[in-house]
């Protein structure tokens, strides 16, 4: 123990090792060795060993909680409910069981039992520093109205935390209090030039109120810490997620200057010169990077896409899928690949009957119309986003099915009902296509939003979302020229993205319809065609296993 207090884990480690071999029933000294390699980052062992002083002390609560945040360390969350469960009389007058439980329920994304522990643990400790910052982020993430309440409590008992001052900007904003949370923002950033999140959210409060120059604090902060590669690498995420990828380019370009070892912004660099259409440039940094990642190649394949040289794509992505195979992103351009050269297997992977589907809403019947009138309430706090393909409108925060709402939950209901006449429509079970090798797998929500467009040729620019499987639009508002042969607002499923450059129709073009889902793989490029007039609201969402 004092080997371990002083830091020197490498001895206390050794030291433990040789009494557990003299007292290999000694409870005490299992648990001394989790410690020992919790400290050492080394979960896995400590998960061993506090398993080890559980079966020596079975009826220990401590050696349970300590096993139990091992297996968080291990993402192992649904094991630490079910082992806890079992200690829940004795556990509920304990604040660090309650905040262990609140933990996992939280990375379940089961928000309203980790509220539910989160409070517990409060009622027991007001002041617990761990409950309030739980809570906090759990408030924050629900948009309940007690976000801001929550965060400036945990403030109180730890102030020099970033991430809580993180939290009180974006639950100001929330509040309404936009000027509010641009302060905060500011302020953040001054005092922590280097926090990725902060230079982020205020990127994101500065473009909702029209700045052109919305992201020129990264310049700030870059001057304050010229050595922390980390800053140009966020400003080039920034720029390319607003659409500004020349802007990104000259970041990176800046940046492979000032950090010569750092390979990175060489292909970045490349990536966004290409993405502003100045492909010569971008080749020529291509043919110079000895990068062998498969993340190299996957830009590059997008690279050779735009350059007229499908065959040269589709042989990098074979490497990519040889060591992700899974990779949804490289998939889609696979898909476009295929098309190119007129290969039949671009029909196996994407134009199977049932893969693009447009489904009823299964539901109650006025379901539709409460959850538009919840709906419009919380598009009236909804920011513009960034990073997102939206090209107008504004779109809801955090993840809508999350949100402490019985009309959202009532919603989100549906929509599973939904996506089960969907699996029954697909074609059968294949273990090497990338959705249907999921055909029978469990499915689950990952994000969930809802966008607003008014007219004034808003829309989607073609996209993919490459952490899903199955990604999704359910129309709620729909104008009536928009359900009408043609109209503006239609769902273009397999046209690629502007910026490839290539000339390839939709897959299938889906008129809207209100009370309607439409549902395909994650590896489809989709977007929306301009229109104008009156209001579009859908809620979307991927699915993952």
């Amino acid at each position: 123990m004092a080997a371990m207090q002083a830091g020197n884990l490498d001895a206390a480690r050794g030291l433990a090792d040789k009494a557990r071999q003299t007292f290999p029933d000694d409870a005490q000294l299992a648990q001394l060795s989790g410690s020992i390699a919790l400290k050492s980052n080394d979960p896995a062992s400590a998960a061993q060993f506090f398993e080890a002083a559980m079966r020596l002390e079975p009826a220990s609560l401590a050696f349970v909680l300590d096993h139990a945040i091992a297996l968080q360390r291990l993402g192992r969350h649904s094991e630490v409910l079910s082992n806890l469960a079992r200690f829940e009389a004795e556990g509920r007058s304990n604040t660090r069981y309650a905040n262990t439980m609140a933990a996992s329920y939280r990375e379940m994304r089961n928000l309203a039992e980790a509220a539910r522990w989160y409070d517990h643990a409060l009622s027991l400790d007001s002041r617990n520093r761990l409950a309030l910052m739980g809570r906090s982020r759990v408030a924050l993430e629900r948009c309940e109205e007690t976000a801001l309440a929550f965060t400036d409590r945990a403030l109180a008992v730890n102030p020099g935390d970033a991430n809580l001052w993180l939290g009180k900007a974006n639950a100001l904003d929330m509040a309404g209090d936009h000027d509010g949370a641009l302060l905060v923002a500011r302020q953040i950033v001054e005092q922590a030039p280097g926090l990725r999140d902060g230079l982020s959210l205020l990127a994101q409060l500065r473009l909702a109120r029209g700045g052109e120059d919305f992201a020129s604090h990264y310049n700030d902060a870059a001057s304050k810490q010229p050595q922390n590669p980390n800053i140009p690498l966020a400003h080039c995420s920034t720029l390319e997620g607003a659409g500004q990828s020349a802007q990104a380019a000259e970041v990176a370009s800046r940046a492979r200057l000032a950090f010569p070892d750092i390979n990175h912004f060489a292909l970045l660099e490349a990536l966004h010169r290409g993405s502003a259409g100045q492909w010569s440039e971008a080749d020529a940094i291509f043919r110079t990077l000895d990068d062998t990642s498969p993340q190299r190649h996957l830009h590059e394949a997008r690279h050779r896409l735009r350059g007229g040289t499908p065959d040269e794509s589709e042989a990098l992505l074979e490497k990519v899928l040889a060591e992700q195979p899974w990779d949804i992103a490289a998939w889609a351009l696979r898909g476009i690949a295929w098309r190119l050269l007129n290969d039949p297997r671009c029909d196996w992977l994407h134009e199977q009957a049932g893969l693009v589907n447009f489904l009823p809403l299964v539901g109650e019947d006025d379901l539709l119309e409460r959850a538009i009138d919840h709906l419009h309430d919380l598009h009236a706090r909804s920011p513009f986003p960034l990073g997102q393909s939206l090209r107008g409108g504004t779109q809801t925060r955090a993840n809508l099915f999350d949100y402490a709402s019985p009309i959202l939950g009532e919603l989100a209901h549906a929509i599973k009902a939904t996506l089960e006449n969907y699996r029954a429509g697909l074609p059968d079970l294949d273990e090497t296509h990338p959705l249907l090798r999921h055909r029978e797998s469990g499915w689950r929500f990952d994000g969930s939003w809802s966008v607003r467009l008014t007219g004034g040729s808003d829309h989607h620019a073609a996209h993919i979302h490459p952490a899903g499987i199955i990604s999704s639009a359910l129309y709620l508002v729909v104008p009536e020229s928009a359900q009408q042969p043609g109209g503006g607002g239609a769902l273009e499923v397999g046209r690629p993205a502007t910026n490839l450059g290539l000339d390839l129709p939709p897959l299938r073009t889906i008129q809207p319809r209100p009370g309607h889902l439409a549902l395909f793989p994650s590896s489809l490029y989709h977007g929306t065609t301009p229109f104008s007039g009156e209001e579009r609201m859908t809620v979307a969402f991927d699915v993952v296993v």
